[in-house]
């Protein structure tokens, strides 16, 4: 049997949801027989597979033009899209900015003085959008996995049904899978 390919993507978020992806403990010990991780920050890829993954999970909110490049590129190159935890879901935290001009808040924390030849550090720094979005409103989401971060529990459950073919529902609170 062909091991499912999987990816994760970290936006602007604290990583909690993938610290709560560790911690599904044994499991990830059957998923490792069970998967085959194409990209992840947990294993500092920095290029989106070339020949696409079955399943992506995208933590956090879409705040810079890396974000949103990363993003457009992960819909197109995986079947199924999961928004993990409550900044790819809601913006949450990181959306906090919104309203705030991207470009006079990075100077006002950098300086004058402190930025290269009085201009703006951009080069090789993703350029802030002027609003944080949560994932759906850039791309289309398959499956919504909320929670700051998503209890593990969940996490695996969605992760082992969707490497078993089922399809998950939302069931009040709860994903059901069949």
């Amino acid at each position: 049997m062909a091991k499912v390919r999987v990816a994760t993507v970290w936006f602007s978020g604290c990583a909690g949801c993938h610290m709560s992806l560790l911690d599904i403990d044994e499991t990830l010990i059957d998923l490792a027989g069970m998967i085959d991780l194409r990209n992840s920050p947990l294993t500092d890829l920095k290029v989106f597979p070339e020949d696409g993954v079955d399943v992506t999970l995208i933590e956090g909110a879409v705040a810079n033009e890396e974000h949103l490049h990363l993003a457009r590129t992960a819909r197109a190159k995986s079947k199924i899209v999961i928004a993990l935890g409550d900044c790819a879901v809601t913006g949450n935290v990181p959306a906090m900015r919104n309203g705030l001009d991207p470009d006079r808040m990075i100077e006002d924390i950098y300086g004058k003085p402190v930025t290269s030849n009085g201009a703006l550090p951009y080069e090789g720094v993703p350029r802030l959008l002027t609003r944080v979005s949560p994932l759906a409103e850039v791309i289309p989401v398959d499956y919504f996995l909320h929670g700051c971060p998503p209890p593990a529990g969940l996490i695996a459950k969605a992760v082992l049904a969707l490497v078993d073919g089922k399809t998950p529902e939302l069931v009040g609170p709860d994903l059901k899978f069949g």
